[in-house]
């Protein structure tokens, strides 16, 4: 599995450690997450594959993942693009959050959460190891639907959503 970087409360580097081990003792990461939409301001969500270790099979934003350790946050978020979703567009740095979750006993996501924008219309090539299904939103049904069935979908991208949602809304408009 490979390493994280960890971070402080100001995202300063301070180390690296295992992925694993860090989503087991709950480390301070960096991470960032993707939101891709269409022409129609529609947001592009993907389910997670069943064979993820955690949250397999929920909904979440476009892309997310971790910077390897010496990759720039906006590369490795082209990089997972391209891995994940099978395609790469223009993207521009929206917002950052920190979050801290127990997801799963023993298990937590704490991330220091670069969060990028982008426009994109075309085929979505996913990699089906990465990713069970996607489908195109509009943000205010997505609003909606969190709402309804939060358990349908990441811990992170209900917080990205709760406290982003009108610098998101701002931005595609």
């Amino acid at each position: 599995m490979e390493n994280v970087v960890l971070v402080d409360e100001r995202n300063q580097t301070i180390g690296t450690m295992d992925k694993w081990r860090a989503h087991k003792e709950g480390h301070l990461h960096r991470a960032f997450s993707v939101l891709v939409f269409n022409e129609k301001n529609e947001l592009l969500l993907q389910r997670r594959s069943a064979t993820k270790y955690h949250t397999p099979l929920l909904w979440t934003n476009t892309c997310c993942s971790h910077p390897r350790v010496d990759e720039n946050v906006m590369d490795a978020a082209h990089r997972r693009l391209r891995e994940e979703m099978g395609f790469d567009c223009d993207i521009t740095p929206l917002f950052e959050f920190l979050y801290k979750v127990e997801f799963e006993p023993g298990l937590f996501e704490h991330e220091y959460d670069h969060v990028f924008i982008g426009k994109y219309e075309g085929e979505v090539p996913f990699d089906p190891s990465e990713v069970d299904s996607v489908r195109w939103i509009d943000l205010v049904k997505l609003k909606g639907e969190v709402q309804n069935h939060p358990e349908n979908f990441t811990y992170w991208f209900k917080h990205l959503l709760e406290n982003g949602f009108d610098q998101i809304q701002a931005a595609i408009s």
